[in-house]
């Protein structure tokens, strides 16, 4: 089953790997389309997480805090790799929620089909290593900006890596993943557009 776009990315992603078509080809048949609609559930709170990769669309990732109140964690556009790692790796019950923003295209596939590739497809194996490490630093380097960096300079980031989510997103789902309040977001806002005119 072609899945180019599925190709394309993994051959893009970690341009020094070369990929052979037999193992560009078996790496692919591990998948399986998904589709969602705006407001599905890719993964919900208290299931096992696949290994997922969207073509199309944007997806919200978010957990619930204390009180209930949903706080966003990520936001995810196209030609992204999504998982959980614990839940993907250690098939624990995810506590996280991976929810459409719009209509979403992309593929899937199991821990168990990906683990029979890394240890039968050398090309696969050094991918998943790469895609891993390339994963965990974007994480890293997220997580320490909401602590060393201002409301203002995270919220000028995500203008930067992906502006487009304030065309798909609420406006209260995007303030909690900046760590403010709508009221803080919508005077930053203001003031980054007067910034940006003058």
């Amino acid at each position: 089953m072609p899945i180019e776009s599925l190709a394309h990315f993994i051959q893009q992603s970690i341009p020094q790997i070369r990929f052979s078509a037999a193992a560009l080809d078996r790496i692919c048949n591990a998948f399986e389309q998904y589709d969602l609609n705006e407001k599905e559930f890719l993964l919900k709170e208290g299931k096992i997480g696949g290994y997922y990769f969207l073509e199309e669309g944007f997806l919200r990732n978010f957990i619930y805090d204390s009180k209930g109140n949903e706080i966003s964690i990520s936001f995810y556009k196209a030609q992204r790799v999504i998982f959980d790692p614990s839940s993907f790796f250690f098939s624990k019950p995810s506590t996280e929620n991976i929810q459409a923003l719009t209509k979403c295209v992309g593929y899937f596939s199991t821990f168990e089909k990906l683990n029979d590739l890394f240890h039968s497809t050398p090309e696969f194996r050094e991918f998943a290593r790469a895609m891993i490490a390339k994963e965990f630093v974007s994480f890293k380097i997220e997580t320490i900006s909401k602590i060393n960096k201002t409301a203002e300079e995270r919220y000028a980031d995500l203008m930067i890596r992906n502006k487009e989510i304030f065309q798909v997103a609420q406006l209260k789902q995007i303030a909690s993943y900046l760590g403010i309040t709508d009221t803080s977001l919508s005077r930053i806002r203001r003031d980054f557009s007067y910034k940006t005119k003058n």
